[in-house]
This record gives structure tokens, C-alpha cells and sequence, in this order.
């Protein structure tokens, strides 16, 4: 294949920044006003809305690592040996996590098939609670529907990352502890700053090379927490970055749209709701049981119970000054159990339908981020 022209080049960063001028936008307006996660849930409101009315939203893969990796540094930065206390509670706590995601996973996939008459294969794949890219490189592999798929999929994603802020805040949920996320830029601290990019960034990449779910989010996450949680580092990213970050994020998500016309996303906006609301019921009906039995802080259960993607899960429970141990805990774990179920239980069900091999329908852009 030739490299990329100029004027390709030239397009592609026109893209790029109407993409992050969007963002931008709609990340300001609303955290500006003061609504919970405004920064993230305004940057995917704008992005997602430009993309559906045919505008070029692009986001390069070097940006979003970039993006990830910083989005993961900051996290780390409000571990201390008090946060890991709390972590007794998590086997019982991610036992009633996993319980709850294969009865998702089973509800959905049924009400898919029963309501929407969708075949099994693709009623299984895209009522998955997470694993983006595995369910649409299976999707591929075992001749699926990849617009369907992708479209209730994400759907899902992002009204979770827009309504679950919104409606902890109506509930008066939100964080119960000062945020240590950020702070000010200073001559005094640039050396530890540094210290804390390098080594976040390297064992992100480590953690990415070897296909660790979330590797780069979550290797530079807890390169952090450990240098933090220990007292060797005790700097923490200025609040620009920060929110930065989160609009950043929120032009990835939003730029899932992008390639998708409103009459196909309406062919399928019913499935996609429909399964969202038999997942978010089934998850809130077991956060609100461990919420009664354990002493856990009920607007973490939400979002460690919530499925949604990893990424913007994670950056809720910093913009909501959550603990990020706790919750990513969760969603690392579902990330596991889906991806190691998802292959087998879609290849059985394949198997016994004896699939045809029929032409899957091309995904004009792979969804570019991180479940």
C-alpha cells in the first residue's frame, strides 16, 4: 500500500481538530455549569452529535494511547494505604459482579432474540456487558451483523458514560472524599512529574504488548498507585490536564458514531435500548443488594456494576472523586469474564447452528476505543 498523500495528511488533521474543537465545546459548556462529569459527558454529546449529522469526527490512534495512558496516571494519583483497606470487601463484591454479568449476557442475548427476532450469534455478541473489540472481531470471524452489533453496543456505552453521572447527581450520589487528582504545575515538582510519565508510560506499553484488557489505562494506573500509595512520588497532574483528558475522552466516544446515518441507527435504536434497559435493570437490582449488605459507597457500586466501557467508566469514578481501586477492580474482572465466555459460548451457538459462513456486513471505522 502507497504511504498517505499530503493532501490525505491535510484532511486528517482538518478531522482531527473539528473533532477536538467540537469537543471542546461541548466539554466546557457543560463543565463550566458545574454538571457532574460535564467535561466528559458535554465532549460526548458534542462529538457523537457531529458524527451522526455526516461530520468527519477523528481521533488518530497515537492520540488516543497518548490519552489513555494520561487518563491512567491520574487515576493512580488518589491511591493511598487508606483506599486499599476497603479492598477486603472485593471478593464477595466482584463474586456478586460476575453473577450478575452472565445473567445480563443471558437476559439479553433472549430478549433480542424473542423480541427482535435476531439471530443467536448476534443477539449473544451484542448483548455482551463490554469487550468491544473481542465481540467484533468474533463478529467478523463468525459472520455477524457488525453494523447491529455496533450500533447497540454503543449505544450502550455512551448513555451510560452521559446518564449515570446525571443520575447520581439527582440521587445526591457523588464522591464522599476530597479529589487528590490534581493540582498546580510548578518548577519543584517536574522532576517527580517525570519520573511518574516515564515509568507509568513504559509498564502501559509492557502491559499493552502483551494484550493485557485495558493495558494501557490500566498499566499506567497502577504504576501510579504504586509509586503514590508508597510516598515516592507525591506529584499529581495540574487540573488542566485533567479535564483535558476527560474531553479527550469524550471525543473518542462520541466519534464511535462517525460512518453511521440516523435511519440505520434507527433501524436499531429499539433493540439498543431495549437491551440497555434489561442490563442496567438487572445490574442496579444486584449493586442495590450488595449495597444493602456490605458497607460499600453506593455511587461506586453504580459505576463498578454499570456496564459501560472500561475506559469511560474509569474516568467517571475520577471526575465523580470516586475510589478508582475499587471500580476498576470491577471492570478489569468483567472484562475478563466476558471476554473468556463471549468466544466460547458464540462459537458453540455457531457451531450448533451450523453458520453458513455468510459475508458479515463491513464496519466502514473500527470503534476506536477500549471496552
Amino acid at each position: 500500500m502507497s504511504a498517505p498523500s499530503v493532501s490525505d495528511r491535510l484532511a486528517s488533521l482538518r478531522h482531527l481538530a473539528e473533532t477536538l474543537v467540537m469537543a471542546a465545546a461541548g466539554g466546557s459548556a457543560l463543565g463550566l455549569l458545574g454538571v457532574p462529569a460535564g467535561w466528559l459527558s458535554g465532549s460526548i454529546l458534542a462529538v457523537a452529535g457531529a458524527s451522526l449529522a455526516g461530520r468527519p469526527m477523528f481521533i488518530p490512534t497515537l492520540l488516543m494511547r497518548a490519552i489513555f495512558v494520561l487518563i491512567g496516571i491520574s487515576l493512580g494519583a488518589v491511591v493511598t494505604p487508606e483506599t486499599l483497606h476497603g479492598m477486603a470487601t472485593y471478593p464477595v463484591s466482584i463474586a456478586v459482579l460476575l453473577l450478575a454479568m452472565a445473567i445480563i449476557s443471558v437476559c439479553g442475548a433472549a430478549y433480542l432474540r424473542l423480541v427482535h427476532r435476531w439471530g443467536n450469534v448476534d443477539a449473544y455478541l451484542a448483548a455482551a456487558p463490554g469487550g468491544m473489540s473481542q465481540v467484533l472481531a468474533l463478529g467478523a470471524e463468525l459472520g455477524g451483523d457488525l453494523r447491529a452489533i455496533a450500533i447497540v453496543q454503543s449505544i450502550r456505552v455512551v448513555v451510560i458514560a452521559v446518564g449515570l453521572p446525571a443520575g447520581l447527581s439527582l440521587l445526591g450520589l457523588g464522591g464522599h472524599t476530597p479529589s487528590r487528582v490534581t493540582g498546580t504545575l510548578s518548577i519543584g515538582v517536574l522532576d517527580e512529574l517525570a519520573i511518574l510519565v516515564v515509568a507509568s508510560s513504559l509498564v502501559a506499553i509492557v502491559a499493552d504488548r502483551i494484550r493485557f484488557p485495558g493495558g494501557l489505562l490500566f498499566g499506567a494506573m497502577l504504576t501510579s498507585a504504586v509509586l503514590h500509595g508508597t510516598g515516592l512520588i507525591h506529584a499529581v497532574m495540574p487540573w488542566w490536564v485533567a479535564n483535558t483528558a476527560m474531553v479527550a475522552m469524550g471525543a473518542i466516544t462520541g466519534s464511535r458514531f462517525a460512518n453511521t446515518s440516523p435511519r440505520l441507527l434507527l433501524n436499531f435504536v429499539g433493540a439498543a435500548f431495549g437491551s440497555f434497559a434489561l442490563a442496567v435493570t438487572i445490574a442496579a437490582v444486584f449493586a442495590a443488594i450488595l449495597i444493602s449488605v456490605l458497607s460499600l459507597h453506593a455511587a461506586e457500586v453504580m459505576i463498578a456494576f454499570a456496564p459501560g466501557s472500561v475506559d469511560a467508566m474509569m474516568l467517571l469514578a475520577l471526575a465523580l472523586n470516586l475510589d478508582p481501586v475499587y471500580v476498576g477492580a470491577h471492570h478489569l474482572t468483567r472484562i475478563f469474564f466476558v471476554s473468556l465466555t463471549m468466544r466460547l459460548v458464540a462459537r458453540r451457538t455457531s457451531r450448533s447452528l451450523k453458520i453458513q459462513g455468510e459475508p458479515a456486513k463491513p464496519l466502514l471505522k473500527r470503534p476506536p476505543f477500549q471496552d
